[in-house]
């Protein structure tokens, strides 16, 4: 029989409940975080294994009642360690930790690696308090592997659906699981990654806010790589606040992520300190209008500029920039080279009764039951594997020369400098790729609705380290709009 109390309390407050909200209801005794957990893993049994089956959780921490109960007892006679004491937690699949859970990208030959140690992203998260309640489904390999893999998808976990609208609307990738969970209120926030547009595509379709934070702000140590150049771990959250909490606890140097020492600002800050309602007022944006706008339809077209005129009334000064490499053809070499150097590296450290060892390991190992491991192909795998691994190639080179030029020189900066703005808007998650190539920070934040229902969204990307700025702009954007509405979600279960 269930908890009469915690059916109640499910029902009547934790959905899009906010970790300031949790923590007041913690501080006042009026719930614990074990009674959190609970909730939550009733919410992922009721509609993410049942009723619409968003398939969005792949995996639980078998200890997290354990871990939530300790937090219980230390925040009574030591006090919370900060506001993620005791908030429960979701974290991709291709992020270690050490524990009793996999991490495994998706891929069933992976199913059973268990990491020898925490991600530096997992240290922090238990440092700072939180409960990790499990791990997300995700596409395989974070959308690296098949030219025709649909977002969410994996040979290890199914597919991910959209929870608001289940085999409706792309549920986005290829931080699907974190997307599609968070959206339907299973966890408090999650942890995506990114390489291009794998945190800003889903939060854009499951109406959250996701933060793509600069290259080297978050450490990479302990994560299942595509590309050193372009991979960051970040935030997926109902809300600005929650989302800068959550970046707050991950921003430290890492000895072992030789990006994080480029850091050197904004390493142990409170980013929720610049969370201020009145940041438009005077603020000058620029909008990625030429080019990027083709790509909406009339409705979203509609939504966007409806958007922008929100904007605009809240006292920023808007102008249409030009960004010189904006059509460029982007490539994905860089990637193709990078992939297999890092993920060798990455294979190698993992436990030696494991079947791979190498990419070439993988594809062999995929080769030997297509039918379970290859519904889409791996060509993009097998393109990686045909180069040498050691990164001295002429075109490698060349090509990260040029996404570098173009990103930047030719890019954001260009456009930042040549127009005199703080920020560039781009509708949706559409700057996303030219963001990832520079290695520069982005945040989505939910705009609205469709008339069927699907989200739309717009993006702030401004230059490295200028999340400062960034999170100005957006919570003061989401004060003003407030557009983020829950999915109505049903269940097939009954509630006994």
């Amino acid at each position: 029989m269930k908890n009469p109390r915690l059916i109640k309390i499910q029902q009547d407050w934790l959905i899009e409940a906010t970790i300031d909200e949790m923590q007041e209801k913690m501080e006042n005794g009026e719930i614990t975080s074990k009674e959190l957990v609970l909730m939550y893993l009733d919410r992922i049994a009721q509609f993410d294994k049942n009723g619409p089956k968003i398939n969005s959780v792949l995996e639980i921490n078998p200890d997290a009642l354990q871990i939530a109960a300790g937090l219980d007892a230390e925040r009574i006679y030591k006090g919370p360690r900060g506001p993620l004491h005791g908030i429960p937690i979701l974290i991709k699949d291709n992020i270690d930790t050490f524990d009793k859970m996999h991490t495994s990208a998706g891929s069933l030959a992976l199913a059973d690696s268990v990491a020898k140690q925490d991600s530096f992203v997992a240290k922090l998260l238990r440092e700072a308090g939180a409960v990790i309640l499990g791990k997300t489904n995700m596409t395989e390999w974070a959308n690296f592997m098949a030219n025709n893999m649909p977002s969410g998808y994996s040979s290890r976990g199914g597919q991910v659906l959209n929870p608001y609208g289940p085999e409706k609307f792309d549920v986005g990738g290829s931080s699907s699981g974190s997307g599609a969970a968070i959206a339907a209120n299973l966890a408090a926030a999650a942890i995506g990654t990114e390489t291009s547009g794998s945190i800003l595509n889903p939060a854009t379709q499951n109406s959250l806010v996701g933060i793509k934070p600069t290259v080297g702000l978050i450490s990479r140590s302990g994560i299942i790589p595509i590309a050193h150049s372009q991979d960051t771990a970040g935030p997926m959250a109902r809300t600005v606040k929650d989302a800068a909490i959550l970046l707050s606890a991950l921003t430290k140097q890492d000895s072992n992520d030789a990006a994080t020492l480029t850091n050197t600002k904004l390493s142990d800050i409170d980013f929720t300190s610049f969370l201020q309602k009145d940041s438009l007022n005077g603020a000058r944006i620029g909008v990625a209008r030429e080019w990027y706008f083709q790509f909406l339809n009339e409705e979203k077209l509609e939504i966007i500029n409806h958007t922008l005129d929100i904007i605009a009334e809240c006292g920023a000064v808007l102008s249409d920039i030009s960004i010189p490499s904006a059509k460029a053809k982007w490539k994905y070499d860089v990637l193709t080279y990078e992939f297999k150097a890092d993920v060798n590296a990455y294979l190698r450290q993992i436990d030696s009764s494991l079947p791979v060892r190498s990419l070439k390991d993988l594809i062999e190992f995929n080769q030997k039951d297509p039918e379970a491991m290859l519904k889409y192909g791996q060509a993009v795998l097998e393109e990686s594997e045909a180069t040498s691994g050691t990164l001295t190639e002429l075109d490698y080179v060349q090509a990260l020369e040029e996404d570098i030029y173009l990103s930047t020189e030719q890019g954001i900066d260009y456009a930042l400098q040549e127009h005199g703005v703080d920020a560039i808007i781009f509708p949706q998650f559409f700057g996303a790729s030219i963001a990832a190539k520079a290695g520069y920070p982005s945040i989505t934040v939910p705009a609205g609705y469709t008339k069927d229902g699907e989200p739309v969204s717009i993006t702030f990307t401004g230059t490295a380290y200028s999340e400062p700025i960034l999170l100005k702009l957006s919570y003061a954007f989401e004060q003003a709009t407030k557009a983020r509405k829950a999915p109505e979600l049903t269940t097939t279960v009954e509630i006994k």
